[in-house]
């Protein structure tokens, strides 16, 4: 059983060549092709979070794949999270932010 003062981050969630059925969990806007877990862990410490990094771990909708996760520390909530990271690895990739 995992903490519930951590929140599990793939990178499905900023992918922006998957659907939201497969896993996208941002908008268009703010995702990314095939992030990369080095590149979200970037993200992760520019912003300041703590986090733990586990390598070997699969996005249960494609366990064959095992891209990573991140764990955060959970300060706000995942959903808020998640968009502030996803701001930040485009940031990181040099493209433009819109709201």
């Amino acid at each position: 059983m995992r903490e519930q003062d951590k929140i599990i981050i793939w990178p499905a969630y900023f992918d922006s060549t998957k659907t939201r059925s497969d896993g996208r969990r941002i908008p268009k806007s703010l995702a990314a092709p095939s992030p990369k877990i080095s590149e979200m862990k970037e993200a992760v410490e520019k912003l300041g979070l703590d986090y733990e990094l586990v390598l070997d771990a699969g996005y249960p909708k494609t366990p064959w794949l095992k891209k990573g996760m991140l764990l955060v520390t959970k300060k706000k909530t995942k959903n808020q999270t998640i968009k502030k990271i996803a701001k930040q690895l485009l940031e990181i990739r040099g493209a433009s932010v819109t709201k």
